[in-house]
């Protein structure tokens, strides 16, 4: 077995056993018995938990990004593609949402030290690749704002999963009417801000 496959073995284990006991109730021990190593081989490849669990979500963010920059390059309307980069950060939530939902905010990390430099990364990177998809259809001056309103409305989806399976939906229809909007008048029913707003209202009324 090469080093990088250990490594993923060992990440394999640390999310296995973060997704059943939560990160701060797990142990090295836990880890190397999910990965069936000895500690001290475990401790040659991370060197700690805390050091797991950043490789971890890396690898996790990472996969996400990789899924999106597919998307964003595959054939297809802009409102396709733009739904399938935002399907790739979703989809990354909703996982470990599933996996467990008793630990998932845990695991997700967001106010965490240790993975927070890591999101922050992930974030800008996918506002990056949201403003060069929406390049296509919004003058160049706008793509940025346009990006930032698509990951609000993702965020807003991803703060409530109480009907996850309903979440992919939401997405694809409110990328859709935002997309849809961009030609109407400020405060229009059909203008992007407006669409967004009332996405958010009809997600919280139906919660």
């Amino acid at each position: 077995m090469s080093e990088n496959e250990r490594i993923e073995r060992i990440l394999t284990a640390a999310y296995v056993c973060f997704t059943r006991h939560g990160v701060r109730r797990t142990t090295m021990e836990d880890i190397a018995r999910e990965a069936d190593m000895s500690r001290p081989a475990v401790y040659q490849y991370v060197s700690n938990k805390p050091d797991a669990f950043r490789r971890l979500t890396e690898r996790m963010l990472g996969g996400a990004l990789a899924d999106a920059r597919a998307a964003a390059g595959a054939s297809g309307t802009p409102a396709e593609r733009l739904t399938g980069v935002l399907e790739a950060k979703l989809d990354l939530v909703l996982t470990v949402w599933r996996d467990s939902p008793a630990h998932a905010a845990e695991l997700l990390g967001a106010d965490s030290q240790l993975s927070a430099g890591l999101l922050e990364s992930y974030t800008a990177a996918m506002r990056e690749l949201l403003r060069q998809t929406a390049g296509d259809i919004v003058p160049t001056a706008e793509a940025p704002e346009f990006a930032e309103l698509l990951l609000a409305f993702t965020r807003g989806l991803e703060a409530d999963l109480a009907h996850p399976g309903l979440a992919a939906e939401r997405l694809r229809r409110g990328v859709t009417l935002l997309v849809a909007g961009l030609g109407s008048p400020a405060g229009a029913p059909g203008n992007p801000t407006t669409v967004a707003a009332s996405a958010t209202t009809s997600l919280q009324e139906t919660s």
